[in-house]
C-alpha cells in the first residue's frame, strides 16, 4: 500500500466511524457497535503507524516499501 492508498483507508475509515457515533447518539452503542468501534480505532492506528513508518522511511533515504504493518499489540503499547 502506497502513501495514498494509506491516507485513503485512514478516510474510510473516519468517515464509518463518525456514521458509527453520529446513529446512535445521545442512545449509546450496542455491543456489535461498541466492538466494531473498538476495530475501527485499531486498524486507524495502524495505517497511522503505517504512513508514519513510510514516511520516515523516505526522510532517511530509505526505500519507504520496506514499511510494514505492524500487529495490533504493538501499535496499541505506543499510547502508554
Amino acid at each position: 500500500m502506497d502513501d495514498q492508498q494509506a491516507l485513503e483507508r485512514i478516510n474510510q475509515l473516519v468517515e464509518e466511524e463518525e456514521k458509527l457515533l453520529h446513529r446512535h447518539e445521545g442512545e449509546g452503542l450496542d455491543d456489535d457497535e461498541h466492538a466494531r468501534l473498538q476495530e475501527i480505532e485499531l486498524q486507524l492506528d495502524k495505517t497511522w503507524d503505517y504512513l508514519r513508518q513510510r514516511r520516515s522511511l523516505r526522510e532517511a533515504g530509505d526505500n519507504p516499501d520496506d514499511a510494514s504493518v505492524r500487529d495490533g499489540g504493538t501499535v496499541e503499547g505506543y499510547e502508554q
